[in-house]
C-alpha cells in the first residue's frame, strides 16, 4: 500500500502520535520523527536499517528549536557566531550536544548534527510540529538518497506513516556536515 499523501498539517499531527513522515528538504527526500520519542527514532532507523551509533541530523524552523539539544556555550563565541550565521540555509553542524541528548539521537557521538532549515516545507513542518525533527535521507542504508520523488523506495514508503508532497531544493549533494568547533567537513 503507498504512503498517504500528508498536508503539512496531517504530517505534523502523525509526528505528534509518534510517526514516521516522507519529505523534500534542500537536496533529497528526508524521512523524520520526533527526537523526543525513542521508539519513533527506533522504528525510523528500523525503517531504514540505519544502526544507532550513527546518529541522526535534526532540523529545525529556528534556533530555539534547537536549544534543548545543543550546548552554544561549549563553542567560543567566533564558531558560534559561523554557524548562526550560516542560518536558515542548507548548512549542518556537529555542535556541542548537551547533557539531556538521548543516545538515540547523537548515537556514538558527544555532538548532535543539526541544521535550521531555509526549505519551504521542511521548514513549515517543524513549525506546524513545533519542535525540531530527525531528518536522515529516505533511503535504506548504503543506498543512494533519493533526490527526486520517484527515486523513492516503495517498500521505505509503505513502512511510513505518510509524504508530505512538494519539491527538494535542487541541491546536488546532502549537505555537508561540518564539525562546529572547528570547520572540519566530516560529510561532503
Amino acid at each position: 500500500m503507498p504512503a498517504p499523501a500528508l498536508s503539512i498539517a496531517d504530517a505534523a499531527a502523525a509526528l505528534a502520535r509518534g510517526g514516521v513522515v516522507v519529505y523534500p528538504t534542500e537536496a533529497v527526500w528526508g524521512i523524520g520523527c520526533d527526537p523526543r520519542d525513542e521508539a519513533a527514532v527506533l522504528r525510523l532507523l528500523t525503517i531504514k536499517r540505519r544502526p544507532v551509533d550513527k546518529g541522526v541530523i535534526l532540523i529545525a524552523a529556528s534556533i530555539a528549536q534547537l536549544d534543548a539539544w545543543v550546548d552554544w556555550d561549549a563553542l567560543p563565541a567566533p564558531r558560534r557566531e559561523a554557524v548562526l550565521a550560516s542560518w536558515p540555509g542548507p548548512h549542518t553542524w556537529a555542535v556541542p550536544a548537551t547533557a539531556t541528548l538521548p543516545s538515540w539521537i547523537s548515537g556514538a557521538h558527544r555532538s548532535v548534527a543539526v541544521r535550521v532549515t531555509a526549505h519551504p516545507q521542511a521548514r513549515a513542518l517543524c513549525e506546524a510540529f513545533g519542535h525540531a525533527l530527525v531528518s536522515t535521507s529516505a533511503n535504506l542504508a548504503g543506498h543512494p538518497p533519493a533526490f527526486r520523488r520517484g527515486e523513492l523506495d516503495p517498500a521505505l514508503l509503505a513502512l511510513s506513516d505518510g509524504l508530505c508532497e512538494g519539491e527538494t531544493g535542487g541541491l546536488a549533494a546532502p549537505t555537508a556536515i561540518r564539525v562546529a568547533l572547528s570547520g572540519e567537513v566530516v560529510r561532503g
